[in-house]
């Protein structure tokens, strides 16, 4: 019954200066959105990063080529090092026995391709059947090309998504032909769209996979000519796909190892952990919120201070008001608890409006500025928390002092 009384008090108190609660509350108001938001921001990022990285496959290897600069740097390694090439491949699956799935990468960049497309030309891949494991590729129509196109050379092709559009419409696409360089491929599967995975002449570089062709790797050899080739390895890249359980960094030790072996010390290549990056990533991502929601604070640390002034405004006002009641018999605790209650009350309907702006800002961030931004249950919850406590801490000083004052200079007070 003491709480309500309080809390009845309180609000008619403050509704009785409505325009001067309006004003302290928006601090917290703002306050409590800018961190509601900024958490926003760093969830949404957060998750578009690891989402990134995941699709990599954490229980993955990446083992890319390092691309030469002239001729000369070329040759010079050609002197120690045949760079990469099948029989990497066939050393690393005779050596290391916590690989599920390996497989080559060719690379191209047709000169031309048919239909013609209505956006930028598709990448060509050789890879192995295995790469669709390795990477978690789905696929939309028809599937994947398997070992036995692969050991026949056979002219078939997987599109990505973006390929698929722009050269064949949005229409059925499996056993239609499109025409590369020199070459007609039938398509027998059509890729889902993907965010981003794969990478290429990089260790960290990533490709679009919704504008690649994929072919088998013989029919690359075979069928297309690569007029690089003779300043490229023999394969761009070699994906790998651990067996689960295995310690992908670990094993990228060994990977790495065993290319030193076979390219007797030459630095031609370079081994990609994604797991170690989505480690990393969470980190700077951490690091990255932490400096957010420290920026974001100021304004409740500024909400915070305009409730103390206020609340110490409040007293000096009604300073004969308190004189009243000390000479009837209120307690210092019941002046501590009155002013107390206003500052928390002011707190409290300042972090509820918070959260809803908090929302409507991180719905503005992600409509104008296109960033993804996720509102937690925990950043509202630390939020408006956080808004309660700034509204007891800084509304005790006032109401100690309020509790303070001598009665009978209060009642002389005017």
């Amino acid at each position: 019954m003491i709480l309500l009384t309080d809390f009845a008090q309180a609000f008619s108190n403050l509704r009785a200066q409505k325009t001067r609660t309006l004003l302290t509350a928006l601090g917290i108001v703002f306050g409590v959105g800018s961190v509601i938001g900024m958490l926003a921001i760093g969830a949404g990022a957060r998750e578009e990063s690891l989402r990134f990285i995941e699709l990599l496959g954490v229980r993955n290897v990446l083992v890319d080529s390092r691309p030469t600069m002239s001729q000369d740097e070329f040759q010079q390694r050609r002197k120690s090092s045949q760079g990469l090439n099948a029989r990497d491949v066939r050393i690393l699956r005779a050596n290391i026995e916590a690989i599920e799935a390996v497989s080559p990468r060719k690379t191209l960049h047709p000169a031309s391709v048919l239909p013609k497309p209505t956006g930028d030309l598709p990448e060509l891949f050789g890879v192995a059947p295995s790469y669709s494991l390795i990477h978690s590729l789905r696929v939309a129509e028809g599937q994947f090309f398997d070992e036995s196109d692969d050991a026949s050379s056979a002219a078939v092709c997987v599109l990505g998504e973006t390929a698929k559009v722009n050269l064949l419409g949005y229409g059925p696409a499996l056993g239609k032909f499109v025409k590369v360089n020199e070459n007609w491929l039938e398509v027998v599967g059509v890729l889902q769209a993907q965010f981003m995975a794969g990478s290429q002449n990089s260790g960290a570089s990533m490709q679009d996979l919704n504008n690649i062709v994929f072919i088998p790797l013989n029919t690359f050899q075979y069928r297309f000519w690569d007029p690089m080739s003779s300043m490229r390895d023999d394969l761009d890249g070699v994906e790998v796909r651990l067996r689960d359980g295995a310690d992908s960094i670990q094993m990228a030790k060994i990977v790495t190892a065993v290319l030193n072996s076979t390219h007797h010390g030459v630095q031609d290549f370079t081994v990609t952990i994604p797991a170690a990056l989505l480690a990393q990533q969470k980190q700077a991502q951490t690091i990255f919120t932490y400096v957010m929601v420290a920026i974001a604070a100021i304004s409740l640390l500024v909400g915070g201070i305009g409730i103390m002034n206020i609340v110490l405004a409040t007293v000096m006002e009604r300073t004969k008001e308190i004189g009243i009641r000390r000479s009837i018999g209120a307690r210092r605790l019941d002046i501590v608890r009155q002013f107390l209650t206003e500052s928390v009350v002011i707190s409290v309907g300042g972090g509820l409006l918070g959260i809803g702006f908090g929302y409507f800002l991180a719905w503005l961030i992600a409509k104008t500025a296109e960033w993804k931004t996720i509102v937690t249950i925990t950043s509202v919850l630390i939020a408006f928390g956080v808004s309660v406590l700034v509204g007891v801490v800084f509304g005790i000083y006032p109401a100690l002092k309020a509790a303070r004052i001598n009665p009978i200079d209060a009642l002389r007070y005017e």
